[in-house]
């Protein structure tokens, strides 16, 4: 029998072993470090090229200077830093999301060790416009200053072909669609019946910045700066409504704050469909109102509603939204315990628990009403020039929502013969858009002395439409017939009073964010109180049906729900200092 042998190592052998693996490593490393130094900045750019899916991605070697990413023949470049690591790894620093919503998100995203390549990671490219990893960590924000956006912000418009969002309110992930040929001869970016919006993307990345908030690490900067350019990505204002069986938010049995002329159900209305209906954009999704996060978002803030009686509507509705979230309800109280009606004009409730309020101030015009003397008789006139007296409980407000509107008419203001005053002066007759202009321009000086830069955030809510048939308010007009929205308002034209409002807040000083609520509410002429503005015990209904305010629940909690979008879009650079 043969006798096996022990196996052994020599010493010797294990020196020269030993020293041959690091060596070689070395080599590795010190000719890597050189190819990627002295290869030329201009022949090394990488391009990602995606043309017919995200399986056809051209990768050269990521340069160490930068990585250049490319979208079908995109003309605009997506530059980052590119780092080489160990096999497989590397990182690009993503552009964020710049004020047009075009290009990409800023965040630093590592794709995992070996086992794929950054063709097979790609996620669904939402717009046509960005691509992210879906494999990818997050690993936290980069800060990136303005100018670096620039060479990236200059994309046109017609680089993207944009789908009708009409054809389906699916907002599902979809892949790049097929390429096609262009006017310049280069392929066009993306199948325009696949394009998303980049809203979806965001929802992407705040999901999986989320679930890495469990190791510990700190990712609400990314949360909040994705949130924080959706309102510049996506027109909130364009959209339809949706029928949702989830709906209403709150219900007028919950809500005790809910003014009679609003509380329709409570007034008899029999039908209960115009509760259900949700505002959905074309191009993006907004979040349903979560009143904690809307109370987390005001804490230790003053949430200041100033304009007539369509704001005291948005005001209740917001109370009733707000409310839900405070388990008891002694805990949300009016600072000098007033009852909501319409004979008073000033309200202030209170979240102790947050240390917040939410107040209402009744102006009709938001300057000042007054009388003077017009040939030797005293007469009510309206001081264009002179903000209303109610504006010194207006400052030190966190967060001012405005409106005018309503009580611009030729009836209200008395067809404008000896009724607008500026200074001593009553014009003896002035049209009501010249004296519109006058008092937004005034109301528009006051923002900008008392806005405190950094801290106040202004919203300016566009006009609500009436829906009046058969005469006005005053001369038989009706609205109880309609009990489901209307299909469409594409022909109606901007109003002069949204115009003026658009022209004056440009050549203010103050960011003001103008809530479009125009054209959604035009939509909805089953959302008026009409006939059931009082309670049935107080007798029959009157002749003069309301179909200028809004039932609660209904239409004002869509404008909530905007103002919720812009707040969480906002709450970056909003000082609560």
């Amino acid at each position: 029998m043969e006798r096996l042998r022990s196996f052994s190592i020599k010493p010797t052998r294990l020196l020269v072993f030993s020293f041959t693996v690091p060596s070689s490593l070395l080599f590795c490393f010190l000719f890597s470090f050189w190819v990627l130094n002295t290869t030329p900045s201009g022949s090394t750019e990488s391009h990602l090229r995606l043309s017919g899916g995200p399986g056809t991605i051209k990768d050269e070697a990521f340069a160490g200077s930068g990585v250049t990413l490319f979208v079908n023949g995109s003309k605009d470049r997506i530059w980052g830093a590119s780092i080489l690591g160990e096999a497989g790894n590397f990182s690009v620093e993503a552009l964020d999301l710049d004020k047009k919503g075009k290009n990409g998100i800023l965040v630093d995203v590592q794709v995992g060790e070996s086992g794929g390549s950054p063709g097979e990671a790609l996620d669904s490219i939402n717009n046509g416009e960005v691509a992210i990893f879906n494999d990818a960590h997050l690993k936290g924000i980069i800060n990136s200053s303005d100018e670096a956006l620039d060479s990236v912000n200059e994309r046109k418009n017609s680089d993207l072909a944009v789908s009708d969002p009409r054809e389906s309110s699916d907002l599902s992930q979809e892949g790049l669609g097929s390429s096609t040929p262009g006017a310049d001869g280069k392929s066009a970016e993306f199948d325009a019946h696949k394009v998303r919006n980049e809203n979806f993307l965001a929802d992407n990345l705040i999901r999986d910045a989320n679930s890495y908030n469990a190791n510990g690490k700190n990712i609400s900067s990314v949360v909040e700066k994705i949130e924080g350019k959706r309102a510049n990505t996506c027109d909130v204002s364009h959209g339809r409504w949706v029928f949702d069986e989830s709906y209403p938010l709150y219900t007028s049995n919950s809500c005790p704050f809910i003014d009679e002329g609003f509380n329709c159900e409570a007034n008899g209305r029999m039908d209960k469909d115009y509760m259900k209906w949700r505002w959905q954009p074309y191009n993006c999704n907004i979040s349903r109102l979560d009143p904690i996060k809307m109370l987390e978002l005001i804490r230790g803030k003053r949430l200041v509603f100033v304009g007539d009686s369509i704001n005291r509507n948005q005001w209740e509705s917001m109370l009733c939204l707000l409310q839900g979230a405070v388990s008891d309800p002694r805990r949300v109280y009016e600072a000098r315990g007033r009852r909501i009606t319409k004979n008073k004009g000033i309200y202030n409730f209170k979240f102790p628990d947050y240390q917040c309020s939410v107040e209402y101030y009744a102006t009709h015009f938001l300057v000042r009403e007054s009388k003077a003397r017009v040939q030797q008789r005293r007469m009510k006139t309206l001081r264009i020039d002179a903000i209303d007296r109610s504006s010194l409980r207006w400052r030190g407000a966190d967060i001012l929502v405005f409106n005018t509107a309503h009580w611009w008419s030729h009836y209200k203001t008395k067809a404008g013969i000896s009724y607008y005053q500026e200074g001593d002066l009553v014009h003896p007759h002035l049209d009501v858009s010249t004296a519109f202009r006058k008092a937004l321009t005034t109301w528009a000086s006051w923002v900008d002395q008392h806005a405190a830069p950094g801290k106040t955030q202004v919203f300016f809510r566009s006009s609500a439409p009436s829906h009046f048939s058969g005469g006005e308010w005053n001369s038989g007009g009706h609205c109880k017939e309609s009990t489901q929205p209307l299909n469409d308002t594409s022909g109606r034209q901007i109003t002069e009073k949204n115009m003026i409002l658009e022209q004056v807040v440009k050549q203010m000083k103050t960011p003001v964010t103008i809530l479009n609520i125009t054209n959604l509410s035009g939509l909805r002429i089953d959302g008026h109180p009409s006939i059931y503005g009082r309670k049935p015990e107080r007798g029959p209904p009157t002749s003069i049906q309301d179909c200028s305010h809004w039932c609660l629940p209904g239409v004002p909690d869509a404008w909530n729900e905007l103002l919720y979008f812009h707040l969480l879009s906002r709450r970056v650079p909003v000082s609560t200092g």
